[in-house]
């Protein structure tokens, strides 16, 4: 899967570093510890974490996105470090569940 499939399912790019960056896997969850335990290289987080925190604990691990669920708002700081670290970022009204199975389904179809 690519950002731009995430696009093209309507989910809302805040700030853009690559339509074309490959997405491996996805990790779903709101405690960045957890993040750091068990987050993948070249992957997407999906979470509700608006803030810089979330963006520099996914450079240590290497994910190239984030998606923010419930529409929540994201702060400029937050997009001036992802600007920076190059992790795109996206925003959703859906919730963490939601999103997930739609991510699922991106990257696995209907295994």
């Amino acid at each position: 899967m690519i950002v731009k499939d995430l696009i093209d399912n309507g989910f809302e790019p805040v700030l853009l570093i690559s339509e074309n960056t490959e997405l491996k896997a996805a990790y779903t969850s709101d405690l960045l510890s957890d993040v750091l335990a068990n987050g993948k290289e070249d992957s997407l987080l999906i979470t509700i974490q608006a803030h810089k925190n979330t963006v520099a604990v996914s450079s240590i691990v290497g994910i190239k996105a984030i998606i923010i669920c419930n529409n929540r708002r994201v702060p400029d700081d937050m997009k001036q470090l992802a600007l920076n670290e190059k992790v795109s970022i996206l925003r959703t009204k859906e919730d963490q569940f939601k999103t997930s199975y739609i991510v699922y389904k991106l990257l696995y179809g209907n295994e």
